[in-house]
């Protein structure tokens, strides 16, 4: 039974922390971000409890709904164990229950009018969020640049560009609204004077040139389209130096920050090693941190090891006064930091063989089936799901709570449309088979069929039906989401 709500779930499942905007002070008013949580929760939950289940069991959905419920629930045993102020621990693990409530959510054989839903939904939130980031920092702070450029950069800025890069590169279409929308985050991204952001989207413009060839012969043309790509974002640069000459000054100063240094390194990246060794200290200093972790919320300070590297640029009273509780700039160490060996790695793997195994198989049947329906969500997904790794180059994607339930949509939707485009495909190569009438490859140990008895009639393999259960949705003909990003 279809429910007729279902639409208004997802779009309040994901619209609104879209405005979620950055507190300035942690221990502020925060009744707003609540009254735009608690929606999401449900929303989240309804989804959960109305969507339609598989019918058949999946080793690779079981492995990665396994690695994400054991790193959310697994939190408890080191909150246990370490007696973390609980009010820090709940901010710090929101953002990973939402990760879980989105992928719980989006990991169902939803229907196609439903999953244009989600597409929609993910992509317009994203632009909300973009945009409202934007304006939001440049009328608050109010002050330089260099003030500015921390507060206008949306927690989901490379997930968008994922989407609307696998738009250009792989699904080869380019529409006004995309361009424009596209053309804005290079604007921002320039703005923002921010290295990581730049390299995570050479990142995302490597994974999707990978996808849009699955074979030799076609890298070609994907190194044809990626350049045009290119050239459009040099030529976005080059206006902006032209337009905002201070742009280019902080850029020049970003990248020859280095000098400023005794140790010849940048500051940010020492800052990041110093946060980075002081947790890693803490969890290994006693067995049962190493295996359980410090728990979500623990308290770490920048390792002493690089006071001399910052010299002149922090005094020794302000590097010791630091003193954090929310999830790290590295997505990696603190997983390990908060997680340990048992409950903090299991997320980051469950990510990494999405990406690899999805983007493995996205290639595969792209090259066999092109049309196959629901492989451009898969694609889309791959690539939204490829911001995680590409934003925790400068920082923690799973901090804010935004951009971690967009990326526990991605999951979720990655890996049902996998679930079935798997079955989809071995049906399909069963009644290949069938057709032509070769022989089923036996296991090793298996005897060989009897011979049919002299005079007996030979059975003749089925036809093809065109309604097969797991091929019924026909050929995608169309693509979502040029449908409503067309001008």
């Amino acid at each position: 039974m279809r429910n007729k709500y279902t639409t208004l779930w997802i779009w309040l499942l994901l619209c609104p922390l879209a405005l979620d905007y950055k507190a300035g002070l942690d221990d502020g008013n925060h009744v707003m971000q609540v009254v735009m949580t608690l929606p999401v929760l449900g929303a989240g939950a309804i989804l959960w409890l109305i969507a339609p289940s598989f019918t058949r069991r999946s080793r690779f959905r079981s492995i990665i709904t396994a690695a994400v419920i054991a790193t959310v629930v697994g939190s408890v045993v080191a909150q246990l164990m370490q007696g973390n102020d609980f009010g820090n621990y709940l901010r710090t693990l929101l953002p990973f229950g939402l990760f879980l409530l989105g992928y719980l959510a989006a990991c169902r054989p939803w229907q196609a009018d439903r999953l244009e839903q989600f597409e929609k939904a993910l992509f317009w939130s994203m632009v909300i969020s973009l945009v409202f980031s934007f304006v939001y920092g440049m009328t608050t702070s109010g002050g330089p640049l260099e003030d500015v450029r921390y507060r206008i950069v949306s927690v989901t800025f490379l997930g968008l560009q994922g989407v609307i890069l696998h738009q250009f590169m792989v699904a080869k279409r380019i529409t006004k609204v995309a361009l424009a929308i596209f053309l804005g985050t290079i604007l921002i991204e320039l703005l923002s004077v921010t290295r990581s952001l730049l390299v995570g989207t050479v990142v995302l413009f490597i994974f999707a040139t990978w996808l849009s060839a699955p074979s030799a012969r076609h890298l070609v043309k994907a190194g044809m389209r990626a350049l045009f790509t290119g050239l459009l974002i040099a030529a976005m640069a080059a206006g902006a130096a032209f337009f905002f000459p201070d742009v280019a000054g902080h850029w020049t100063q970003r990248i020859y920050a280095s000098k400023e240094t005794t140790s010849g390194m940048d500051p940010t990246t020492i800052t990041r090693l110093a946060e980075m060794k002081d947790q890693y200290d803490q969890v290994t200093s006693t067995p049962s941190a190493l295996l359980a972790g410090k728990g979500y919320g623990a308290i770490y300070h920048y390792s002493p090891d690089y006071l001399p590297d910052l010299a002149g640029q922090i005094s020794k009273k302000d590097f010791y006064a630091i003193r954090e509780f929310s999830a790290g700039h590295n997505f990696w160490v603190y997983q390990l930091f908060a997680g340990g060996l048992l409950f903090g790695l299991w997320m980051p793997l469950a990510v990494l063989l999405a990406l690899g195994l999805g983007g493995v198989a996205y290639r595969v049947w792209r090259r066999r089936v092109p049309d196959l329906l629901y492989l451009p969500v898969m694609g889309r997904s791959l690539l939204l799901l490829a911001g995680l790794p590409a934003t925790s180059i400068g920082g923690n994607p799973l901090g804010p709570r935004y951009s971690g339930l967009v990326f526990g949509v991605a999951l979720g939707l990655l890996v049902a449309t996998y679930t079935r485009l798997s079955y989809a495909m071995q049906v399909r190569e069963a009644q290949r088979v069938a057709q032509q009438g070769m022989p089923k490859k036996r296991r090793p140990g298996t005897p060989a069929p009897s011979p049919s008895p002299a005079g007996a009639p030979v059975a003749m393999p089925m036809p093809v039906s065109t309604h097969a259960p797991a091929l019924n949705e026909g050929r995608d003909t169309t693509d979502t989401l040029s449908r409503f990003t067309s001008a």
